[in-house]
């Protein structure tokens, strides 16, 4: 998602081993290969939180490819998530200005079990520029589905993202431009190292996000690097492919080097840094603060293509077949910009009139096309204009795009695509709604998944039950790479017919997402 909630606390700290726990709660001490922790046993789960997985970056690390974090001695307290990384305020976000915070929860059954349990990766979205993996309790999705789901932070914004080429090699070990990236596989990699410890199974690993955290784990099926890290991914609402309707509204979107490099060298230059061969160490100088308010300015901040993390980007890995072939699942929701238009109006204090809807549309499209679009979806078709110009660009730049994407995924992996459908999702405790309904927005289906700390959860007995099936759907996929078990509502692979499973309350089942979504009216658009 875009927006983000609350700061977290600090790091843990190692505690005397005197203090180990007593015998009625040893199951809470685990041993890591960075030393012991101690977790929370609570009703359903246990909970290890703020646990490091990789060095601060800060200091001669800023901008410098992942380390190993330091070992410890004595056992370290895991009750307290780590710190969030640095960030600038935001619409409903508090700032941080801590460099180090590269922690990682790890959230599994309270019971332990005779078999290694699937390992689920979160990575948690926001545009890259807000957010923490702590934001997400997931203490029911790990009870239901019996796994065990481990949450990372990562580094956002200019410090996760910028392409600069002062910053290549040297403490990158690649090329500059997805440190952010580098540090999410760093997290897989203490997977690798530490699941057996927690009960899992390390050769049996999902990575799931949405938003940003979908485009990250549309990233790593197409990042070399990653290979091996994983063996099943969920894509939920990530914008990564898709290029034939761009120019598209998402700044986090994977973006050619030669384009990012040139955003970081006008970047630096504006911080007073514009000497190629003195940037690295004058930008490692700013503090950070300062350099949070530069995460989102003009091209944002999200993946490099070229060289480095990612030689070739997900579009033609995907069309050529050149990418990390596991079971995916990938899906969006049915109403996703709603979202963004209520957060613009927000932030503005202004609702999108008929003139603004109308200006908007000649704006990102040519006369031509922006007329026959007028056409297609006239404002008095809808409760607002904020609401036309929100499915307008949920057809155009969300639904349609993921088709194209599904078909390229399907013809090489075993692929179950959904739509998010409840129209009723309740919305967030901290934004103003709309004057249009909000339907099934961007980010709406999080609260499903887990107790998510920016929604109020679902509300009807038919959301819960809901909510329930979705957590059935995604760790039985987690098991086995196939998302149908018993009691489910059959879902059938994305094949030729282009149907997707529909997840709406007492309605889950096939839906016709071209149809819905007048992706053929779409695909003649700049044509």
């Amino acid at each position: 998602m875009l927006f983000g909630a609350s700061a977290c606390g600090g790091a843990a700290d190692a505690v005397p081993a005197s203090h180990a726990a007593t015998s009625h709660d040893q199951s809470t001490v685990i041993s890591t290969d960075g030393g012991a922790v101690r977790g929370t046993l609570t009703a359903s789960a246990r909970l290890f939180q703020g646990i490091p997985y990789a060095a601060p970056p800060t200091g001669r690390l800023r901008w410098a490819s992942p380390r190993r974090a330091a070992p410890w001695s004595g056992i370290r307290n895991a009750t307290k998530p780590g710190n969030r990384c640095a960030q600038a305020k935001g619409l409903i976000d508090k700032a941080s200005k801590t460099e180090d915070c590269l922690y990682l929860n790890v959230t599994t059954p309270r019971h332990s079990s005779a078999r290694k349990l699937p390992v689920m990766v979160w990575i948690h979205g926001n545009g890259f520029i807000n957010g923490a993996g702590s934001l997400y309790d997931a203490q029911r999705l790990a009870n239901t589905g019996n796994v065990i789901v481990v949450s990372p932070n990562y580094r956002l914004g200019i410090f996760g993202f910028l392409a600069h080429p002062a910053l290549d090699r040297g403490a990158a070990r690649q090329l500059s431009g997805n440190f952010g990236l580098e540090d999410q596989q760093a997290a897989l990699r203490w997977v690798q190292r530490n699941a057996s410890a927690f009960g899992g199974d390390r050769a049996n690993v999902t990575i799931f996000g949405e938003s940003a955290g979908g485009t990250s784990v549309c990233s790593h099926l197409a990042a070399p690097g990653s290979a091996g890290l994983f063996q099943k991914a969920i894509l939920q609402s990530g914008e990564c492919t898709g290029e034939k309707w761009s120019p598209g509204p998402p700044t986090w979107f994977p973006l050619p080097r030669a384009e990012r490099e040139k955003h970081g060298l006008d970047v630096a230059s504006k911080l007073g840094c514009p000497d190629i061969r003195t940037a690295a160490a004058c930008l490692r100088g700013k503090r950070a603060k300062k350099l949070a308010k530069w995460s989102d300015n003009g091209l944002g901040s999200g993946p490099t293509t070229g060289g480095g993390v990612l030689p070739l980007s997900p579009q033609k890995a995907f069309a050529t077949g050149h990418f990390n072939r596991v079971p995916v699942i990938e899906g969006t929701t049915r109403d996703e910009h709603h979202l963004f238009t209520a957060a613009i109006e927000a932030a503005t204090g202004k609702q999108t009139t008929e003139a603004g809807y109308r200006a908007e549309i000649h704006t990102l499209f040519k006369p031509a096309d922006a007329a026959r679009i007028l056409a297609r979806y006239p404002s008095d078709h809808f409760h607002s204009a904020g609401e036309a110009l929100s499915t307008v660009v949920t057809d155009w730049a969300w639904a349609c795009p993921v088709l194209d994407r599904n078909r390229a995924l399907a013809a090489h992996v075993p692929l179950y695509a959904y739509e998010f459908s409840d129209e009723n999702a309740p919305w967030f405790t901290t934004l103003k709604k709309p004057n249009f309904p909000t339907g099934a927005f961007h980010g709406g289906e999080l609260q499903y998944l887990f107790n998510d700390e920016q929604l109020p959860g679902p509300a009807t007995a038919a959301q819960r039950r809901l909510s329930d099936q979705m957590m059935r759907y995604w760790s039985q996929f987690a098991h086995t790479g196939n998302p149908n078990g018993p009691r489910s509502p059959q879902w059938s692979p994305f094949q030729a017919s282009e149907h997707v499973q529909s997840l709406a309350p007492n309605a889950i089942g096939s839906a016709n997402l071209p149809q819905e979504h007048q992706c053929a009216f779409w695909a003649s658009i700049g044509n």
